[in-house]
């Protein structure tokens, strides 16, 4: 009889991702037997350390979870216990928290889009290799992000941990000449944006297709971000306080994240491809156009092309800026005044990388008892290893510094947030 063949894929640790991670993988007689995404990032107990503190303490906290995106932490912490609370930020409040929200979005896809994803495109092996040839695109991205982080500061107060957000609005609030600075700066990263994504539509894309259930916010109004009901593309439509409800969060012994999928369904997507697939025809008209100018129209089911995606929310959140801007006036107040109501708070909003959902347990005092977050990634992981289990296959007639680029190129799609990672890769692999 002949011996099964096994061929052992080991990348450690993921490069050009924020965080600590590694990828396990092997094949035995061209199936993949077994395949763990480890996330091994120490745990940051954050819902540990929220217990006992003041529920106004919530978005400051939460906010240091992560340096790219921790608007996101802030909006959702906010949604939950102000829902608890019996208040809904409206009017010019709502605004600004949105032009908040869209710097985020703005600055953390152009660090992916340009420096963290395009390279694989390119093949090259960072940003910085390709800067020799491409210095232009670089250029670009880096005044696209500056576009979006002159937002963060101007209204949150700096540009990383934002300082001033608040229960009930913010603790400041800009005048309208200062928000009108930023016009032409979201004007100009709109048009190089447009202008990049003409150029990445030419790139090779892989040819990969799933069936994925997307997951993501839905308002009736507006392409969702800041609030909303919960959608699938396969029939889910549930409030947020219904979360826990559809989707399950489990432990899996490989990776100090936890996994999530729908109860009795299996894995799910969230992020820019859901929301692309899910909300289409509520994305600025100007991003509209561009995405059907470049033949980008749901569905779109090849997770590769999240790059053009990304890049089509860039024009959508520039766009968006400079409509809210221009009808912008400041509120009579920075924020309005809460009760402390004890209870069960649900919230979500969509981070760069896909919905953000936080519950919270307050009592009389107005101290956190129960804190629970789910981030997009830890929703994610078992979509990315779905993934993985489909493309690995494919790979292992390749050389293994090409299954290495290929797997990384895969995982990447998704712009894991695991926190910030520098080091190199290494590649294992072992036949028996």
């Amino acid at each position: 009889m002949q011996k099964p063949r096994t061929l052992t894929v080991r990348v450690d640790p993921l490069t050009r991702v924020e965080g600590e991670g590694a990828l396990h993988v092997r094949v035995r007689n061209g199936q993949v037997h077994e395949l763990r995404l480890e996330i091994y990032e120490p745990p940051r107990f954050f819902e540990a350390f929220l217990r006992g503190r003041r529920f106004e303490e919530a978005p400051d906290i939460t906010a240091r979870i992560c340096g790219i995106c921790p608007v996101a932490y802030q909006m959702s912490a906010c949604n939950a216990i102000e829902s608890l609370l019996g208040f809904s930020a409206t009017g010019p409040l709502r605004d600004l928290r949105l032009l908040l929200y869209y710097g985020e979005w703005i600055e953390s896809h152009a660090l992916h889009v340009f420096f963290l994803h395009l390279p694989d495109f390119l093949g090259y092996d960072s940003a910085l290799h390709m800067a020799r040839d491409h210095p232009e695109w670089v250029q670009k991205g880096l005044q696209i992000k500056k576009a979006g982080n002159a937002l963060l500061a101007r209204i949150g107060g700096r540009e990383i941990h934002p300082i001033n957000v608040r229960i009930g609005g913010f603790y400041s609030v800009p005048s309208r000449k200062a928000l009108l600075e930023h016009r032409e700066e979201l004007a100009r990263a709109r048009d190089f944006m447009v202008e990049a994504l003409r150029w990445m539509a030419t790139l090779e894309f892989p040819d990969f297709e799933e069936d994925y259930e997307f997951v993501a916010l839905y308002h009736p109004e507006e392409y969702a971000i800041l609030d909303g009901q919960i959608r699938s593309s396969k029939g889910i439509l549930v409030s947020v306080s219904g979360f826990e409800e559809v989707f399950e969060e489990f432990q899996v012994p490989y990776s100090h994240a936890l996994h999530s999928i729908i109860r009795g369904r299996g894995s799910y997507m969230v992020g820019p491809l859901a929301r692309f697939n899910l909300n289409f025809s509520q994305l600025a008209p100007v991003a509209r156009e561009v995405a059907v100018s470049l033949d980008l129209t749901p569905p779109v089911r090849n997770p590769f092309r999240s790059l053009l995606v990304r890049g089509i929310e860039v024009v959508h959140a520039c766009e968006e800026a400079l409509r809210l801007i221009e009808r912008y006036e400041p509120p009579h107040r920075p924020w309005e005044p809460v009760e402390v109501r004890p209870g069960i708070g649900h919230g979500a909003s969509e981070a760069p990388r896909g919905l953000l959902y936080h519950r919270y347990r307050i009592n009389p005092e107005g101290l956190i008892e129960e804190a629970k977050i789910v981030p997009p990634t830890s929703q994610n992981q078992r979509r990315i290893e779905d993934d993985l289990r489909k493309l690995v296959p494919r790979l292992l007639s390749l050389p293994k510094d090409q299954i290495t680029w290929r797997c990384e190129h895969a995982i990447r799609n998704y712009d894991p947030c695991i926190s910030c990672a520098t080091h190199f890769l290494r590649l294992e692999i072992d036949l028996e």
